[in-house]
């Protein structure tokens, strides 16, 4: 489904079509429970359950396009599990469970070069590992397709501070990438890459900064 598209089923959705809101929820959970999932662990589908019942409540009073939906829904997710880990008294989270994910519903148009070809539940435990702020900044940019200034308003943070974190975020996963590519060639039945990259243009590094 293409962006204009997607653009129409927001409107329709904010009208009270649920057909429309179904189109929304496939092109956006996915990226909203990856993004959880960096945060709260293995909880990030009660995490994204609550967060798409304010979705649905306060849908009709958004304003704004598709990527700024985008920025909402992730602001929203993001709240809910900061949310989560007070009531769990911030305790560790633990590793991601492959089968509580699901695939990217779009594909990206630029390589990422640190994480391409690592298998998804792989790269989703090094993106995981990283410090907070920066597999927050990796994963707003990169999985939910924010640009910098978006993925700013999602963090409270200023667009450069989010660059900077994510170019340092894609650092640590270069030096890790090796024995991640080891791992994966020892058995990972899932060798498709998490992502192709994000949509702003550029590769690599670059295309996150």
């Amino acid at each position: 489904m293409d962006e204009d598209e997607l653009g129409r089923a927001l409107r329709a959705a904010q009208d009270g079509d649920e057909e429309s809101f179904r189109m929304l929820y496939r092109d956006v959970q996915p990226r909203l429970i990856r993004f959880a999932g960096a945060i709260v662990g293995a909880d990030a589908e009660d995490v994204t359950s609550e967060a798409w019942l304010q979705i649905a409540r306060d849908l009709s009073t958004f304003r704004g396009d598709l990527d700024g939906f985008r920025g909402w829904t992730a602001t929203i997710t993001r709240h809910r599990a900061l949310d989560h880990l007070r009531r769990k008294s911030r305790r560790p989270g633990s590793d991601l469970p492959v089968e509580e994910l699901v695939a990217m519903a779009a594909e990206a148009d630029t390589e990422l070069d640190a994480i391409d070809g690592i298998a998804t539940e792989q790269a989703l435990r090094l993106i995981a590992g990283l410090p907070r702020d920066q597999a927050e900044a990796v994963l707003l940019r990169v999985v939910v397709g924010l640009d910098a200034k978006s993925a700013g308003t999602v963090l409270g943070k200023r667009a450069g501070a989010v660059r900077t974190a994510a170019y340092r975020g894609l650092r640590r996963l270069a030096e890790r990438l090796p024995a991640s590519r080891a791992d994966a060639a020892d058995g990972a039945a899932d060798t498709r890459p998490l992502v192709r990259g994000d949509r702003s243009g550029g590769s690599g590094a670059e295309g996150v900064i």
